[in-house]
């Protein structure tokens, strides 16, 4: 079997923004990879290095995945320690190449890299700040909650899906109503060097609501989107800690490793993060010094099913769990269900608020959502997931051949 050509999609804002590829091959078999970039300003970047790295598989066998993430990590000059748009690109290749392997063996991926240790994968209903249902599906839209009782409400309305297990970003709504957009374009409510005592207790006072609502069974993940600095961060770690927090995610940005360490020491709860962390490489200093305690790869963005699976052994080795970050089309959400499915240090899966939206329901062949707070496994060969011929029709498309 042999690559003949890639097709290379980026959808615009009414499409969701997913950067997908389509992997074709001499014997009909296509494969679908998503480049995790969709949010954020690197999806035209992301959008372009799919198109240079397909170049250089054309003709390649899409079984040598190890082949390929190799060729594209080594030969590339830029594909070591490139960052994310490199790795994002490596991702959607490696994904598509997966997905074709699954399909000529008429088998799901997970089948491939070892079978189930989880025959169900329990999820959260993650960035309530932004809303869930009730909010969301009656103006086809994310918003963005200010009040401590309006984070009460949306975690009884995530509780009446069957949802355990919440997350939300106390931070990024600011003390004092914004316009959406405005607050969005600057990544939220960005604090350094000192937390004001008013936006401390609005932070605690919104974590509380959602712990009364929730009740004592109720996990509530902390979101921080590395908005504040490590001084800030542990300040309000220190104050969530009689909330009982599931773990503290991108408490601040993870390129100084060392940080996560003065905040743990700091704030005594437990430490996430993973998703602007890229290969092996980019986790390996939290692996050996054992600051985190659950890693976020994005499989979209890390190198794709190859790589997200050898970070995950990696992090059984310092019994650190693994919780895939998910924030993006449908390609990595059903990527992610397979090695999930696989992986025996599997935590919780993330069940982005934005799959409520329209566009994101439209854009995959299939529409996938967990029932009463788990997920079952698609059963279908290869991710089980493809791009609808609706949003291929009208994203922006490049034919690599």
């Amino acid at each position: 079997m042999k690559i003949t050509n890639v097709e290379c999609y980026l959808g615009d804002g009414a499409l969701g923004g997913f950067i997908t590829i389509k992997v074709n091959t001499d014997e009909g078999i296509s494969g679908f990879g998503e480049a995790g970039l969709a949010y954020g300003n690197c999806s035209e970047a992301a959008f372009g290095q799919c198109q240079d790295f397909a170049k250089l598989v054309l003709g390649m066998d899409p079984f040598n995945t190890e082949k390929i993430w190799e060729h594209l990590h080594r030969h590339t000059f830029w594909g070591m320690g490139g960052g994310v748009v490199v790795t994002s690109a490596m991702a959607a290749i490696d994904t598509a190449c997966w997905d074709i392997k699954g399909k000529a063996l008429n088998l799901p991926v997970y089948k491939l890299l070892g079978g189930k240790t989880n025959d169900k994968l329990r999820a959260y209903a993650s960035q309530l700040q932004f809303g869930w249902r009730k909010i969301i599906e009656k103006n086809d839209s994310l918003t963005l909650l200010y009040d401590p009782k309006d984070y009460y409400d949306v975690v009884k309305d995530a509780m009446a899906d069957g949802y355990d297990a919440v997350k939300i970003d106390p931070v990024f709504a600011p003390y004092q109503e914004k316009d959406f957009g405005e607050v969005f374009a600057t990544q939220g409510n960005q604090i350094r060097g000192c937390y004001r005592e008013h936006d401390l207790k609005r932070s605690v006072e919104r974590i509380a609501a959602a712990r009364e609502a929730g009740g004592d069974d109720m996990d509530i993940i902390i979101e921080i989107h590395s908005l504040l600095d490590a001084n800030t961060s542990a300040i309000l770690g220190k104050a969530l800690e009689p909330y009982r927090i599931m773990y503290f995610e991108e408490p601040t940005m993870p390129c100084n490793p060392t940080l996560f360490k003065h905040i743990k020491e700091r704030s005594g709860l437990p430490l996430a993060t993973g998703e602007r962390s890229y290969t092996r490489w980019g986790f390996r200093q939290f692996f050996e010094d054992r600051t985190l305690d659950v890693i976020q790869p994005d499989l979209a963005n890390t190198g794709g099913i190859t790589e997200t699976k050898k970070i995950s052994d990696m992090a059984q080795v310092y019994d650190i769990g693994v919780q895939i970050h998910v924030c993006g089309g449908p390609i990595a959400t059903a990527a992610a269900l397979q090695v999930e499915a696989a992986i025996p240090n599997f935590v919780i899966h993330e069940e982005h608020n934005a799959n409520l939206l329209t566009k994101f329901k439209n854009a995959g062949k299939y529409y996938y959502a967990p029932k009463n707070g788990f997920y079952e496994i698609p059963e279908l060969p290869g991710i089980g997931q493809e791009m609808s011929e609706e949003y291929m029709a009208k994203a922006k498309k490049v034919v690599i051949k």
